[in-house]
């Protein structure tokens, strides 16, 4: 017997109540493929000395490449996704002396880890890139060099945003560009993949003032819609390579419900099972919430007797730090690492024998990128979901099967925001002049109307080469890759600014008395100045967390479609919000320590929204019954919200919603939901087009939670502004079954 299985033989054994699910998924064989013409011999000889041979899918990215196809992988962590785009990049590199490429990585620890890798490719194939990264960090005195000499250049979506106005002093790389390699794309959803898909045409445009059209390269994790997402994140069209040819191992995915031991909290049950792992001779890695519990659970495993065997990582470590722990796992000398997802991307630790997950990430993505870290060889690896008291994680718990069954997630990205739109078209016009006629295939239809939006506002004028800027601060340092609003809060620490936040988030984390959490350390907000766009934070260890009070208003502005219903009417459109911020909760855990007011101007936003009415008939149903109608609405509308992220790439706090027996608007009883951010980014329509699969997942979650009028892991929701009141569980469950006929 396997050590993995004697281990879970050992848990079934001390935990039986805590096991609720255990999968095996079986061992798969490498598939290996030829070209249809061998790669250059330095190449070749690379692979031959390394003892590589192709798997299938690295064979289909470099015929596609050479063909010129724009492309996109989809295949599982460590298939091997880099050497391919790598192999396709070089082979250009050297059948064609002046070309160059640039890499772009979401992660700034994942840019130098890659940088290594192509390293050792130039310097075992000897072909001279002089591969660089260019980011922030990239000293003054080498920049000039690198722009010069370097046909490689690795960097971020914040450095580049930053980079492209001075785009003469690229000339010699975009007049040779001929790949752009995107790597991790699924990361690029939302508020900041909305901003990178159009950084991205920025890019595009500017190389073609050059003359150059590059290849587009995309890596990825599985994702329900790669095609799609792709080709909204560049613009161009795209062919997938999702089948991967890469060998798996066996492994063993264990769900385990931390809410079946009382006695002890999931962060002591997780460092409890970490310790266990490595006592039984598993190299494991378990990712967290947070740093802080990164470090808590690394000293509490380490409590156990394992003090030289276990550490923490986490962002905030130096780069040396966190190379010599990478460094200490890869070779085996750490038995066991406590980490924040800054793991959960390419960095290269080797496989692993298991991996604990603390808390569902939120998607499958995550989920499978994370369980992928565990691995190696013929023995079987070990997986363990942890889940907490959250909703989403409740509902895998209780239907463990959907997680393996169920597609990946889709990746949304929205290109009509306004918002978004105005920020990048004024970015566009101080790189080069705006021609529409010529730039309207980079950034659509609402091209003019941008234009002349600016125009009002004295930021853009046009000229007879186009419109150009005419603003006096520079447009990138205005427009953020993470925000969309104008108005954003500095949250400053001791005068430095530790983030930027949009007013909205502002409001509900900086508020005065709020516990702000910034990766992972707390600290104390001492005041919001909203006229000077700062909130001024201090550093202090509190055992206790804060939760801001809204109350929602919804006016329907125009709905764009509508379905109807046997129950009612579906309808999908723009809606104004008018969100007030009354006061906060204080907690400790899940109790209630104390409730506070707040004085603070309401926020009013158009945005998307869906919503449906439902009819009279549904509505007598439920009283009749004996059952609260308003608190089956505002119960419904809780939990939709929470297993909205189970179908769209969001975050549970991007969706806002509302609920009401009577809405003016509608002339019945509505439940909206909207997304939290101006202009909207794509949550709604998603959210429409799969409405009746959320209404069923959501129907499963209220419908099997063993609790008798409703929980944390149901229908309460920690932002509800009216305290959870009123809610009864059983008129959710009647509402949403009845939306299912």
């Amino acid at each position: 017997m396997k050590t993995s299985e004697r281990f879970i033989e050992e848990l079934q054994r001390r935990h039986p109540k805590s096991i609720v699910f255990i999968k095996e998924l079986p061992e798969t064989p490498a598939q290996h493929a030829h070209l249809t013409q061998p790669l250059p011999s330095p190449l070749e000889r690379y692979l031959q000395d390394n003892k590589l041979t192709l798997y299938s899918h690295q064979a289909e990215t470099i015929e596609r490449v050479r063909a010129g196809a724009h492309v996109v992988m989809t295949t599982p962590t460590a298939s091997g996704k880099s050497l391919a785009f790598n192999l396709a990049v070089f082979e250009e590199l050297y059948r064609t002396p002046n070309a160059t490429a640039l890499y772009v990585y979401p992660l700034k620890a994942l840019t130098q880890d890659q940088l290594q890798a192509i390293r050792d490719l130039e310097t075992k194939t000897d072909i001279q890139t002089q591969a660089a990264v260019y980011d922030g960090d990239t000293p003054q005195h080498v920049r000039s060099l690198i722009r010069d000499q370097s046909r490689v250049i690795l960097t971020n979506p914040y450095a580049l945003h930053q980079y492209l106005p001075w785009h003469h002093k690229w000339r010699r790389i975009f007049q040779n560009l001929k790949f752009v390699v995107l790597d991790e794309c699924h990361i690029y959803r939302g508020v900041f993949g909305s901003n990178v898909a159009l950084l991205m045409r920025r890019l595009r445009r500017i190389a073609q003032y050059y003359g150059a059209q590059p290849q587009f390269i995309l890596s990825s994790a599985t994702i329900a819609n790669p095609q799609e997402h792709s080709e909204n994140l560049v613009g161009l069209d795209f062919e997938v390579i999702s089948e991967s040819g890469a060998p798996g191992s066996a492994r063993y995915f264990l769900f385990w419900n931390s809410v079946a031991d009382a006695s002890h909290s999931v962060h002591r049950q997780t460092s409890d099972l970490l310790a266990q792992h490595v006592k039984s001779g598993l190299q494991t890695l378990c990712f967290t919430i947070s740093r802080k519990l990164a470090e808590l659970i690394a000293i509490w495993a380490k409590e156990q007797g394992l003090a030289d065997e276990i550490a923490a990582y986490r962002a905030g470590y130096t780069p040396e730090e966190r190379r010599a722990i990478e460094t200490a796992l890869k070779a085996g000398e750490l038995r066991g690492v406590a980490s924040t997802t800054a793991l959960e991307l390419g960095i290269d630790i080797g496989g692993l024998d298991a991996v604990i997950i603390s808390g569902y990430p939120g998607t499958v993505i995550s989920t499978w990128q994370m369980a992928g870290r565990a691995g190696r060889g013929r023995e079987s690896a070990l997986v363990t979901l942890i889940g907490f008291e959250d909703p989403l994680d409740q509902y895998l718990m209780k239907h463990p099967e959907r997680f393996f069954a169920r597609p990946h997630e889709h990746a949304i990205i929205d290109l009509e925001n306004p918002h978004i739109l105005l920020g990048h078209t004024m970015c566009a016009a101080a790189e080069l002049p705006i021609q529409p006629e010529r730039d309207v295939k980079y950034f659509g239809e609402r091209l003019s109307e941008s234009l002349h939006s600016l125009e009002r506002q004295k930021l853009v004028q046009k000229t007879p080469t186009g419109w150009v800027y005419r603003g006096m601060a520079r447009p990138v340092e205005v427009v953020s890759l993470e925000n969309i609003s104008e108005r954003a809060i500095q949250v400053l620490h001791e005068g430095q600014v530790l983030e930027t936040l949009e007013l909205r988030r502002a409001y509900e984390e900086t508020h005065p008395g709020a516990v702000l959490l910034h990766r992972g350390e707390s600290y104390l907000v001492k005041g919001l100045d909203l006229r000077a766009g700062v909130a001024h934070v201090s550093k202090e260890e509190v055992d206790y967390h804060t939760d801001a009070l809204n109350t929602v208003e919804t006016g329907v502005r125009k709905a764009v479609q509508k379905h109807q219903r046997k129950w009612g009417t579906l309808s999908l459109g723009d809606v104004n919000v008018v969100e007030r911020f009354n006061g906060y909760r204080v907690k400790r855990y899940d109790r209630t320590l104390g409730l506070h007011g707040l004085d603070l101007p309401p926020l009013e936003f158009e945005t998307v929204a869906l919503w449906f009415t439902l009819s009279e008939e549904l509505s007598a149903g439920v009283r009749a019954a004996g059952l609260d109608w308003a608190g089956g609405l505002h119960a419904a509308e809780h939990a939709l919200i929470a297993m909205t992220p189970y179908h769209a790439l969001c975050d549970r706090w991007d969706i806002g919603g509302m609920s009401t027996p009577f809405h003016p608007d509608t002339k019945g009883a509505t439940i909206f939901l909207y997304d939290g951010y101006p202009g909207g980014i794509g949550i709604a329509e998603k959210a429409f087009d799969l409405f009746e699969s959320l209404v069923h997942t959501t129907y499963e979650l209220v419908r099997d939670c063993p609790c008798e009028e409703g929980c944390p892991s149901c229908i309460y929701s920690p932002k509800c502004g009216n305290n959870n009141e009123p809610l009864d569980k059983r008129a959710a469950v009647k509402i949403l079954s009845e939306l299912l006929r």
